[in-house]
């Protein structure tokens, strides 16, 4: 293979904690469905820092981090058909087999190869990189629209992936009042794919008053609300006393009981978050709610919608881009981004 002997430039999970850019070699075409991506744009995600900080177990120390990305097509593998060198792709968070029962049932999150859900950056090497071999190439790779910068395609593949399976899980109507708790990067994705919904009202409940201004800017029907304030809010402006459906994006010790206590009875609850630590349901303080919860790893199939929907002007990402960082700086752009300086939202690296 052309790549062998060449080295490039990698951000590396060494040991929890601890994440390092260094060299490796430049990646191959293992299997025939694999692709070889030059990555033009890489971000960093919250799933990323629950990598550095030991709350991904699956996580394999050694491996190259990075699981948001677009670039370029270099290389393909004999089996792979969609795709080809110089296609400009959006790269999904999971890889997929697209063959076995999970995937036939669209729960690709679940596949059953070995390489299947979510691999990139965690078990295998991802995409702050200056290349990454993408497995299953044909399901994980899709084409960006010629009128689609790789800025405003950047979050495809992940958080906006998260935010409209989210919102496809949550059953959402015309006629409810839909709380969303933290107006983060996947908390605002989830937003611009609830608001294709349509429901009666949106509320943004969100302490931080920098991510609060951002809302009412650019998104001034949403409703925002403190989180000490936000239960009695939801109150009164829901029509049956709560949300009729809550998703839960902050990921914080207290968001997850928050969630379900602010839910109107027999609503649903969609859990997107991470949490550093177990969370537990009292069951007891629950009973005669008759909630339904929904949880999980995002089902990232929908890319190639998501990408029609921002070609046609109906989805925008881009003001999330706060801040834009080369490869050789990215443990600058680590430090802002963990330590939410700057008004940070989203960073894009240049790779």
């Amino acid at each position: 293979m052309k790549m062998v002997g060449k080295t490039m430039q990698t951000y590396t999970y060494v040991s929890k904690g601890k994440f390092e850019l260094i060299e490796k070699p430049k990646p191959i075409i293992m299997h025939e469905r694999d692709a070889i991506v030059k990555v033009t744009l890489a971000s960093i995600c919250s799933s990323d820092l629950h990598i550095k900080h030991g709350s991904v177990p699956r996580a394999v120390p050694g491996i190259t981090v990075g699981h948001e990305m677009v670039g370029i097509v270099e290389e393909v593998g004999d089996a792979v058909t969609h795709v080809k060198p110089g296609d400009r792709v959006t790269v999904n968070v999971e890889t997929f087999c697209g063959e076995c029962y999970f995937c036939k049932k669209g729960y690709v999150n679940n596949c059953t190869d070995q390489n299947g859900g979510w691999a990139l950056g965690c078990r295998i090497d991802g995409g702050q990189a200056e290349y990454v071999r993408v497995p299953f190439a044909d399901q994980g790779l899709n084409k960006i629209p010629d009128e689609v910068t790789d800025r405003q395609a950047l979050f495809v593949g992940d958080v906006l992936a998260t935010g409209y399976w989210a919102t496809r899980i949550s059953e959402i109507t015309e006629d409810d009042t839909v709380l969303i708790i933290g107006a983060g990067p996947t908390g605002i994705c989830t937003l611009l794919c609830v608001m294709l919904k349509n429901p009666k009202h949106i509320i943004m409940c969100e302490k931080d008053e920098e991510r609060i201004k951002f809302i009412n800017k650019h998104y001034p029907d949403v409703l925002t609300v403190s989180p000490e304030d936000c239960e009695e809010f939801v109150k009164k402006t829901s029509d049956h006393g709560g949300a009729d459906v809550v998703l839960e994006v902050a990921g914080a010790e207290s968001t997850f009981r928050f969630a379900w206590e602010c839910a109107r009875p027999n609503a649903i609850v969609t859990i997107v978050a991470l949490y550093d630590k177990a969370q537990s349901l009292p069951l007891p303080d629950m009973y005669g709610k008759n909630l339904i919860f929904k949880t999980g790893g995002v089902d990232g199939c929908d890319c190639e919608e998501t990408l029609k929907l921002i070609a046609e002007g109906k989805i925008n990402t881009e003001p999330l881009i706060t801040h834009t960082y080369p490869l050789d700086r990215i443990e600058e752009a680590y430090d802002l981004f963990e330590n939410k300086r700057d008004g940070v939202i989203k960073i894009a690296v240049e790779c």
